[in-house]
């Protein structure tokens, strides 16, 4: 069972039909068809007060899941996706969850435990300040990090509630501020800072466990084209690295994955500064939007990788047989109004020609026909080019 919908999930579905394994699929009762809906054996109707809801619906899908006979499910991205009750329901209904354990899951998405994590095993962390070290002192602790300063609360993601604080007299406010939306997003107020790196790359590593000890990279994809703390152009490989950090950075975060035993597809994210120096950022315990980049220029299907993980067999390659060939850049295709600083927008999609030739390739969730609505992410599908270089990618 594949417990998502739109791009991401007709995705998974495609991989697991050329392996042979029979698919069902998530579907709210109001959504319209998607692509995900034609490729998949089975489509589970799910209800909820709002569509979003009944993708979040543990008690619904795990008894989806058993109702039809599901011997695994994988969650694709966002949604349930590094959710830890989701993966100890799945567990103690027998059920293969396609990721890393409970455990590990709940471990990384504390960014406060995953950072101590890391910081003890010797991994590099950007200088910082944790609330929860001592309350009392946490403002004055902030003060000597240094300036600029970033905030973050301690259960983020996705850039919400993050503060760049600049001058000191800003600080207070601007904690406060943080706090609000964190408690607003995540129903948690906790805090921590570090220091903000000007101009910083971003940079996150591919890596794949089997849960026996056994770890392997499939190198880094850069992602430092955001807005609003959100990617929207991703590549690999990084323009910005010599052959000498590529290798330290990746072996870095293969080396996080071994330290807490990773099963399945994970993504290691660093700050990358100016001077080369970089800092674990956070650990992604699943799937990521910009996966198809790694799998153009190393040739792996890394659905296909998880969904053996998931079945006992094992990493299929070892860190030797995984090459980079080639340039790979991805574009998210958002319905969004330029003319209104890119808020998201809805409507009809009146025609729908997709990109198509050699070196594209187009991860969609749309229909010609279809309609695009509140209910779901922005994002309708991606853009993903391959060429022998980056010139030849930008090109294409």
């Amino acid at each position: 069972l594949v417990a998502n919908r739109g791009e991401i999930a007709a995705r998974v579905l495609r991989t697991a039909r050329v392996k042979g394994i029979k698919t069902a699929v998530l579907r709210h009762s109001s959504e319209q068809e998607g692509p995900a809906h034609l490729i998949a054996d089975e489509v589970v109707t799910i209800e909820g007060s709002t569509p979003v809801a009944a993708y979040l619906d543990i008690a619904q899908i795990v008894e989806a899941a058993q109702r039809i006979g599901a011997d695994a499910v994988h969650p694709g991205y966002g949604f349930l996706s590094e959710n830890a009750a989701f993966v100890a329901a799945l567990e103690k209904a027998g059920i293969t969850f396609v990721g890393p354990t409970s455990e590990v899951i709940d471990l990384m998405g504390d960014k406060i435990r995953a950072r101590a994590f890391v910081e003890e095993r010797g991994f590099p962390v950007a200088p910082s300040a944790i609330e929860d070290d001592d309350p009392a002192t946490f403002v004055e602790r902030s003060r000597t990090v240094g300036y600029p300063l970033l905030i973050k609360p301690s259960a983020g993601g996705g850039g919400k509630g993050m503060r760049v604080v600049r001058e000191d007299g800003a600080l207070e406010a601007e904690i406060d501020t943080a706090r609000r939306e964190g408690e607003r997003y995540f129903g948690d107020g906790r805090l921590f800072v570090e220091r903000y790196i000007e101009r910083p790359r971003h940079i996150e590593v591919q890596v794949m466990g089997d849960g026996q000890g056994n770890v392997v990279h499939f190198w880094e994809r850069e992602c430092s084209i955001q807005r609003r703390f959100q990617k929207i152009i991703e590549e690999t490989p990084s323009p910005a690295l010599t052959a000498e950090q590529r290798d330290e950075i990746c072996e870095t975060a293969a080396g996080i994955a071994r330290a807490v035993n990773y099963r399945g597809a994970g993504t290691v994210e660093f700050i990358y500064a100016q001077d080369g120096s970089f800092y674990f950022l956070e650990m992604n315990t699943r799937l990521q939007v910009e996966h198809p980049v790694t799998e153009m220029v190393t040739g792996f299907d890394l659905v296909a990788e998880q969904l053996r993980i998931a079945a006992g067999e094992g990493l299929s390659a070892a860190q030797a047989d995984i090459a980079q060939n080639g340039h790979s850049i991805e574009l998210r295709i958002c319905a969004e109004d330029a003319t209104q600083d890119f808020r998201p927008a809805i409507g009809d999609i009146l025609l729908l020609d997709e990109p198509r030739g050699e070196g594209v390739r187009v991860d969609s969730g749309i229909l010609d026909g279809g309609k695009v609505t509140t209910d779901f992410d922005p994002m309708l599908s991606k853009l993903i080019v391959h060429g022998r270089n980056r010139a030849e990618a930008i090109a294409r």
